[in-house]
């Protein structure tokens, strides 16, 4: 197979860093290079991403985490979602007279309390080695010194300006000229910059005790916002179990509930037994049968995920081979498999940052932060300078429904983080942004590199992609496809009754992916990045 990608894989032997900002994997690489572990350069790496990449993540967002221990080989999980207020309940909504949560505003910016911090604070605990003030300072330089604007950046500025101009200092950050900042230009965030020197000096009382919970509590008040002082100090980032499955000889971990996890395992089993390694790569079989297992997988996801503290979710059963047997009988290889057999709700919108770290010592770390959509609830809490995100717009209001809105509870997450062991030993670092993209991307990048034995580049690189609603009246069963795939190959989705959106060549929608593979013999560390971000994969 000729297979010709935009850059090569990036090789190296110490350690290595990828995400979606080149200036990002830089301060991550920085840290290996200081004698950080791989979590310490996730962090780095995320804090950076904070304030040069303020679409996609922020402090005032969530974050989970996969954590490989170099010692042991042991796959840890954590937990970094934020809880809903005290004050956050159904009858709070009936009053303001809201049948839905609203997507942008102080509504949904204040129903949960930011967790990305807590959990940088519990990774750090665990298994940093540099203190945090080394960890946090590129990025306390970029946002009190400037960073360069790049052009996705100043076009997802100019895309949300409506939302952003709400909020005054939103409006002050985004627009210092009264216009959208243009590529090139730059952009500082002080008040930014002290809140990551309160949590440099004081950990995680530096965020959710003194006086940046209390500023933030108080905008909150003051904006008839949900969230308390007291919510914040009760947020804490929680240990636990990845989820583990097996396709063909590698074994997959995912982040287990409230994430959406458990679909990419799901999925691996519905197509385990169609061989894919057998299908033309680019081919409509190959295609055809990974949407039919997300049609039944996400089916599955939309009826019974939420926070397992206030609901029982059926997660060994979803991803055993057993069910993955009985639910299988849906696939039609002949025929799409038609959304409105499995309604559900839902949309594939979503901005988020994907980073991957390996060190020398076999630590690696699979870190997914997010404020949700783009800038989040385009919200600015206060003199924080923290855009607060708007996640909790995903809670149901549904009293029936087990992701519905109570106080306390985490609600339904599309972030996941993967890794993957092959013999035993850490094979694969990876993740990508997309919301319900998420998992499908996992599961053409796996499907690439174990079926088709791309690497990492390659896999990231090939045309991609992704069923599902993107907007409003958008029909669920939309194949959206990037126009890379064979003529043939879209010819042939269409009389199989696939409704298909063809994309350009290259599509941001698509997700950006990120990725580290460790060669088992030889320990060479390839990462990959994806084009369709300003990302790159650094190592040394």
């Amino acid at each position: 197979m000729d297979i010709r990608t935009g850059r090569p894989v990036t090789l190296a032997s110490n350690g290595m860093v990828t995400s979606p900002h080149s200036l990002a994997s830089a301060a991550g690489l920085d840290v290996l290079r200081a004698g950080g572990t791989a979590i310490d350069a996730a962090i780095a790496t995320s804090a950076v991403l904070a304030v040069v990449y303020p679409h996609m993540t922020g402090l005032g967002g969530d974050a989970f985490w996969l954590i490989h221990d170099g010692a042991s080989g042991e796959v840890r999980y954590l937990n970094g979602g934020g809880k809903a207020a005290a004050g956050a309940t159904q009858s709070s909504f009936e009053k303001r007279g809201l049948s839905e949560i609203p997507l942008r505003g102080i509504v949904p910016a204040t129903l949960t309390v930011p967790g990305a911090v807590a959990g940088w604070i519990e990774a750090h605990d665990a298994y940093g080695r540099l203190p945090l003030r080394r960890v946090l300072e590129s990025a306390i330089g970029y946002a009190s010194d400037g960073f360069p604007v790049t052009g996705r950046v100043a076009s997802f500025i100019e895309m949300a300006r409506d939302d952003l101009v709400q909020d005054s200092r939103a409006a002050k950050l985004f627009f210092p000229e009264g216009s959208a900042a243009p590529p090139g230009a730059k952009l500082t965030n002080a008040n930014l910059a002290r809140t990551l020197q309160s949590i440099a000096d004081g950990g995680r009382s530096g965020f959710y005790e003194g006086p940046v919970a209390t500023e933030m509590a108080r905008f909150s008040e003051e904006q008839r916002g949900f969230f308390r002082l007291a919510d914040f100090r009760g947020q804490r980032a929680m240990w636990g179990a990845p989820l583990t499955g097996r396709y063909r000889d590698v074994t997959v971990f995912n982040t287990p509930p409230p994430t959406q996890g458990f679909t990419v395992l799901e999925m691996l089993n519905l197509v385990e037994p169609h061989e894919l390694h057998r299908k033309d790569f680019l081919g409509p079989d190959h295609v055809h049968l990974l949407v039919q297992a997300k049609q039944i997988a996400y089916h599955d996801r939309d009826q019974v995920l939420a926070d397992p503290a206030f609901a029982n979710v059926p997660v060994e059963r979803l991803i055993s081979k057993q069910y993955a047997g009985q639910r299988g009988r849906l696939i039609d290889g002949r025929s799409a498999l038609k959304w409105d057999m499995v309604p559900s709700f839902g949309s594939l919108s979503g901005d988020t940052v994907y980073i991957a770290a390996v060190d020398r010592h076999g630590n690696a770390a699979s870190l997914i932060q997010s404020l949700y959509g783009a800038f989040g609830a385009c919200v600015v809490a206060g003199n924080t300078g923290v855009i607060l995100q708007n996640r909790g717009a995903y809670f149901s209001l549904d009293r029936n429904h087990p992701n519905r809105l109570e106080p306390g509870k985490i609600p339904l997450h599309t972030l996941i983080a993967s890794m993957a062991k092959r013999d035993g030993k850490l094979w694969s670092v990876l993740g990508c942004m997309g919301a319900d993209g998420q998992p499908q991307i996992q599961l053409q990048l796996y499907s690439a590199m174990i079926d088709f034995g791309l690497d990492i580049q390659e896999a990231i690189e090939m045309p991609r992609f992704l069923s599902g609603r993107f907007a409003l009246g958008e029909a669920r069963d939309t194949l959206h496809i990037e126009s890379r795939f064979p003529e043939a190959t879209i010819d042939a989705l269409t009389r199989r009754g696939h409704t298909i959106n063809r994309w350009d060549a290259w599509n941001e929608m698509a997700g950006h992916a990120h990725g580290i593979t460790i060669d088992r013999q030889s320990g060479t560390l390839s990462g990959g990045s994806d084009p369709r971000s300003d990302g790159a994969a650094i190592g040394y």
